[in-house]
């Protein structure tokens, strides 16, 4: 009970942070509605948080080191709550993406203290059931935030997306304060921080998400500010990982990467992050702007996603106690891959029913992508390494997801217009059937002018659902890669005596 409690309080925090990345996936219309903002300009609204997670959960490491677990998690704690109020307070898009980014900048830290918190507080055996735990808030939080923003924004409104975190958040920063005792600060490590490094870092990572965020919309390197930001990005990426390896102590530890189990386990974690964050981007989406639901129809469309996720922890569990974990992974990444496959073959009509299967393919197996990479892939690191490399591996599945979202957002607005110009070539009075349904439209309708409408939206409906199918298949595509690399793991025994942080 004494690892229990603080444990469970911090798993609250980093079910927050996760959960509110997916918060404003089914309201993104109402949130869009409400501050004025364009459908290109929505996005940012998830990309923003998730960004400023991805700056700063490398830097965890090194902060813990600083302000010890206890203080950096209820600070963080206690930043995240004050920025969802200023999230529920935003008057207009520019000032909803500000704090959304200083949401995630100052939460981001909840998310890999979790993480090496569990090697602290459990041994042996015990690491599987703390994987498993944090497998299923990882996978399970971010799935259920549209099921939980659909409801909350159809019987209040899209603030109360963010003011539900206001009193979680408190008693989080209280008790974590209270009750969580792993290490102890060491203030000196600031006079020879590599900031210069960190600037890099938080530069080459910005550029870089906006570069993919924005590109499809300014046709790329067309665009002289994208062009700009791929070179900002480039340069100071590698400039960043050059000086990492060069300096002793750095922010992030890239020679981890040179233990294959952790460095296969980052892999699979992006391209998991890809599958899990990029999908639930997608079909709200799609539920929203081409079937036309509401938030709250949205989240009940996608509940199964959740409620499948849930089901898969307790068979994760019982398979863990019996089989090599990276034979469950794989299966995990193949049944993953299978359900976005199965995405592929989406139609304008599907709702909830047509969902039904694909969901459940998708949300059953994230527990069993996700805690195996945690565990063998975390595990397989010395103690003395493990709180540096775990804000590299937690980078990882987020920027898998900021990489998923943008490059989807890309895709759907390139296919888009090709199967649009496409589908309109073929509407043509060459073709018997487009003067007939022409003339049922227009008698329909009262008018030409109505009926070239309809037609236009039902094709661009039409362009709209076969980019979605693209976006799916890319998704699936990117999980053959991470089965293939699934074997490769190293199976590890964890160490029977506790780890000790101080």
């Amino acid at each position: 009970m004494k690892a229990v409690l603080p444990f469970a309080i911090m798993c609250v925090g980093m079910f927050a942070a996760l959960l509110d990345i997916q918060i404003v996936a089914s309201s993104l219309q109402d949130i869009g509605g409400g501050l004025s903002a364009a459908q290109d300009e929505i996005g940012w609204v998830q990309t923003a948080y998730l960004i400023a997670e991805i700056i700063v959960i490398p830097l965890s490491g090194w902060l813990t080191r600083v302000f010890s677990t206890r203080w950096l998690f209820a600070a963080s704690a206690a930043g995240f709550t004050l920025t969802s109020m200023l999230c529920g307070l935003a008057w207009n898009i520019d000032s909803m993406i500000a704090f959304r980014a200083l949401q995630g900048l100052l939460g981001a830290s909840m998310i890999p203290t979790v993480f090496t918190s569990s090697f602290h507080y459990f041994q042996g055996q015990k690491r599987v059931y703390a994987a498993a735990v944090i497998g299923t808030i990882a996978s399970i939080a971010p799935t259920l935030g549209p099921v939980i923003g659909g409801y909350i924004t159809d019987i209040l409104n899209w603030h109360w997306l963010f003011y539900i975190n206001l009193v979680p958040g408190l008693l989080v920063t209280i008790f974590v304060a209270l009750l969580v005792d792993i290490d102890k600060p060491d203030i000196t490590l600031l006079r020879g921080a590599d900031y210069p490094g960190i600037a890099l870092m938080a530069l080459g990572l910005g550029t870089l998400e906006y570069f993919l965020e924005e590109g499809s919309r300014w046709n790329w390197f067309d665009d002289i500010t994208i062009t700009r930001c791929a070179w900002i990005a480039g340069i100071s990426l590698t400039a960043f990982i050059i000086r990492s390896l060069m300096r002793q102590n750095p922010v992030m530890d890239f020679r981890a990467l040179l233990n294959s189990n952790f460095s296969i386990g980052c892999a699979i974690s992006f391209v998991v992050g890809i599958g899990m964050f990029a999908t639930i981007y997608l079909t709200p989406l799609f539920l929203g702007y081409v079937r036309g639901f509401s938030a709250w129809q949205t989240g009940v469309a996608i509940f199964s996603t959740g409620a499948a996720s849930v089901a898969g922890v307790p068979v994760y569990i019982a398979l863990a106690k019996r089989f090599d974990l990276r034979w469950i992974m794989m299966a995990g990444l193949i049944c993953f891959g299978l359900g976005m496959w199965s995405f592929s073959f989406i139609t304008s009509d599907w709702g909830w029913r047509q969902l039904l299967v694909p969901q459940i393919l998708r949300g059953f197996p994230q527990v069993f992508c996700v805690a195996p990479s945690v565990t063998l892939g975390l595990g397989s690191l010395p103690p003395e390494r493990l709180k540096y490399a775990s804000g590299l591996f937690n980078m990882m599945r987020n920027l898998g997801g900021a990489v998923g979202i943008a490059l989807c957002g890309a895709v759907l607005n390139d296919r888009t217009n090709f199967h649009f110009m496409v589908l309109a070539s073929n509407l043509t009075t060459a073709r018997a059937q487009v003067p007939v349904t022409m003339q049922q439209m227009t008698q329909a309708l009262g008018g030409t002018q109505a009926a070239l409408r309809e037609l236009w939206a039902l094709t661009y409906a039409q362009a709209e659902t076969m980019a979605y199918a693209d976006a799916f298949c890319a998704i699936a595509m990117a999980f053959v890669v991470a089965v293939c690399l699934a074997p490769f793991l190293r199976q590890i025994k964890p160490p029977a005596q506790p780890i000790s942080e101080h």
